[in-house]
């Protein structure tokens, strides 16, 4: 089923959640591909891209990892990614370079938090996307009535690709549909018709004027426009059902030949970032016009260049050395010293999914480093700056103040793997203090604030004016100016920006500002002047560092008149226990701070679904075994932030932002505008 020689490229992502059996179902799919001779198994540490020793050890996937097998004329680059949530930031950057995905689910759990999460995420950015149901041979595996569930918690158009046979023993079989066969042919109409009046209209006046092949080429059209979603069922550990997946991702999802756009002018994006044996970064490429070759000289990330020393292509199987790497690969590119995840290599791709901006909620835990040595203080925060190199979101702060090192989480068990990175790759201990929310600052008003060069003790040469109002939620921060571009210095219009946004990151209560909108209202400079003899004076002229510290000072006035709320993050959680405990349950929900919404009686157990502050989820989790006698089942994920009632659940940060240092409050109380 595979060759040596191909043109045509798909970049496909591997997603489920934690013990779905993706990782799996990677190594059958080598192994069905003739790239592997045996198959590794997760619990023995021998899988092709579980490869760090901790992913060895603990059996789950942290970081993602790129394999390469050949489809016929089809060269999958095939990226494996974790499944556990604390992980999620691996997927997030992975998004932004695929082609097509497979939802793996399990046949046993189903449909669960994270897959919930992961497909949401998929039909958003509309990636073409297939699920399989792995696992058909355990015991307890589902079919029909996980089918309803996945149409009804999951995604609603989807195509039964098959049936099984033997459900729930070694036996167990998937037997595809024939193209003839009038139930899949009905069912095949239902679903594509509701995406395609011409077809229905076909179908009709003359049923029988639809060709099998007609309907498998629309199949195959709505599944490249993320519309509809075939399901196929089989098992990794058996080999059933992976002959099938594997021709429906090289007929269902749309492959790219990259010889057609080789010779466009370079565009890449990079999203994984790791370091080499002797310490240098490699780059993680997915190239989506051009050439890069050995030697070149590169831009990236908006104004910064390296050149390009080494370069490997992914191709049967790992990734091997090569001159270039051509529109529609994935290379590992040595040379770019300053590369950062999401960074645009050459000219930017117009694709809507940036590798650096985010599908998924950002972390809402953080917690402080600290080293058992006191001497490894300096070792450490340059340990965990080259962590956050390959993972963004752990988004290292050091606490000047408080002499301490703070890095966000999604969860325990990230700070668990933190840990013995440190211990096992840098030689240093570390502890933690407890894990704490990461709340928000939302603006609730309008205010206003100015300084006027030479005016009132401002001791800045630069006049700056700034307007703070409330954005719609999930907007981030927009810089607006109501003053001409040309009235002064591009540089220093960019330098207001820039520390608008550098100031926000902590805002009146200590928290980062989100979805405002900052408006510069005043600007004012003194041009470049010098002495009679020509020498340039400094205490005459303007420079971006007057506007580098007026800034702050003038945003922080308009903030506190406008006024900002602290919020904490939400989860939205779902709860499954015995029904004779659900009595119990409620009185804990409350102490929890938790607020269920629904309450449904299924069988002998109840469903409660809610909201619960993210602060307390893991107290849950800790709970919930002994009120459930050990048969809870809780979900849950981010939904949403809230104002906080009454006093915020954390102590702020005042890593960052000067202006939470009682000697710059002192300042700015003197601000009178």
């Amino acid at each position: 089923m595979h060759t040596s020689s191909t043109s045509k490229t798909l970049n496909l992502g591997i997603l489920a959640h934690v013990d779905a059996g993706k990782t799996s179902l990677t190594e059958r799919l080598l192994h069905a591909a003739g790239v592997i001779d045996e198959i590794g198994r997760v619990d023995a540490g021998n899988t092709q891209t579980d490869s760090l020793a901790l992913e060895r050890q603990r059996g789950i996937t942290i970081k993602s990892a790129v394999v390469s097998f050949a489809v016929d004329d089809v060269t999958v680059n095939l990226i494996d990614t974790p499944g556990h949530p604390d992980f999620i930031a691996e997927v997030e950057r992975v998004l932004s370079v695929l082609d097509g995905a497979v939802l793996v689910v399990s046949a046993v759990e189903g449909v669960q938090a994270q897959t919930r999460v992961l497909m949401r995420t998929l039909r958003r950015l509309r990636i073409p996307t297939l699920v399989f149901v792995n696992k058909i041979d355990r015991r307890g595996a589902r079919h029909e009535d996980l089918l309803r569930d996945i149409a009804e918690r999951l995604v609603p158009d989807i195509v039964p690709m098959g049936t099984v046979t033997g459900l729930g023993g070694r036996e167990g079989a998937f037997v595809p549909r024939a193209a003839g066969d009038p139930a899949f042919t009905a069912r095949l109409v239902d679903v594509l018709a509701a995406h395609d009046d011409a077809l229905l209209c076909a179908y009709v006046e003359n049923e029988a004027g639809l060709s099998p092949e007609r309907l498998r080429a629309e199949l195959g059209a709505q599944t490249a426009r993320a519309l509809v979603h075939p399901v196929f069922f089989g098992s990794a550990a058996t080999g059933a059902g992976i002959g099938e997946l594997m021709a429906g991702i090289r007929e269902l999802l749309p492959s790219e030949d990259g010889t057609l756009r080789a010779g466009d002018p370079v565009s890449g994006t990079v999203f994984k970032v790791e370091r080499g044996s002797a310490g240098e970064k490699v780059a993680y490429v997915r190239m989506f016009a051009g050439t890069l070759r050995t030697r070149d000289r590169l831009p990236f990330g908006g104004g910064r260049e390296g050149k390009v020393t080494a370069v490997s292509v992914f191709d049967q199987g790992s990734a091997a050395p090569r001159e270039s790497v051509r529109a529609g690969q994935i290379g590992k590119v040595w040379g770019l010293g300053d590369v950062r995840i999401g960074d645009a290599v050459g000219v930017p791709h117009a694709s809507g999914r940036s590798a650096g901006r985010h599908h998924f909620s950002p972390p809402t835990l953080e917690t402080v480093v600290v080293p058992a040595r006191p001497g490894d203080k300096g070792a450490l925060h340059l340990a965990l700056a080259q962590l956050a190199e390959q993972d963004p979101l752990i988004d290292l702060r050091q606490d000047d103040l408080r002499q301490e090192v703070y890095v966000s989480l999604y969860g325990e068990v990230q700070k668990e793997v933190i840990q013995a990175t440190l211990l096992d790759e840098y030689g240093i201990d570390v502890t933690f203090r407890e894990t704490t929310t990461i709340c928000v600052e939302r603006v609730t008003g309008s205010g206003s604030a100015y300084e006027i060069i030479d005016k009132d003790d401002n001791p800045f040469l630069a006049t700056v004016g700034l307007r703070v109002d409330p954005g719609p939620p999930d907007s981030g921060v927009e810089f607006r100016l109501e003053i001409e571009l040309g009235s002064m210095p591009y540089a220093f219009f960019r330098a207001v920006e820039e520390t608008v946004r550098e100031t926000l990151a902590q805002g009146v209560h200590g928290w980062e500002v989100s979805d405002c909108v900052v408006t510069m209202t005043h600007s004012g400079y003194w041009p470049r002047q010098s002495h009679a003899h020509g020498t340039f004076d400094k205490s005459m002229s303007s420079t971006a560092g007057d506007f580098r510290q007026l800034t702050p000072l003038v945003l922080l006035g308009a903030l506190r008149r406008a006024g900002t709320e602290v919020h904490e993050p939400l989860h939205r959680f779902r709860l499954s226990v015995p029904d004779d405990v659900f009595g119990t349950l409620l009185p804990a929900l409350s102490r929890l701070r938790a607020v269920p919404h629904t309450q449904t009686a299924r069988g002998t157990s109840y469903v409660v679904e809610g909201e619960i502050p993210a602060a307390r989820v893991h107290e849950l989790e800790k709970l919930l075994p002994s009120l459930t006698r050990g048969e809870g089942e809780l979900e849950s994920s981010f939904e949403r932030y809230r104002a906080v009632q009454g006093e915020a659940p954390a102590r702020p940060r005042t890593d960052r932002n000067p202006l939470c240092r009682k000697e710059y409050l002192r300042e700015v109380a003197g601000v009178r505008r």
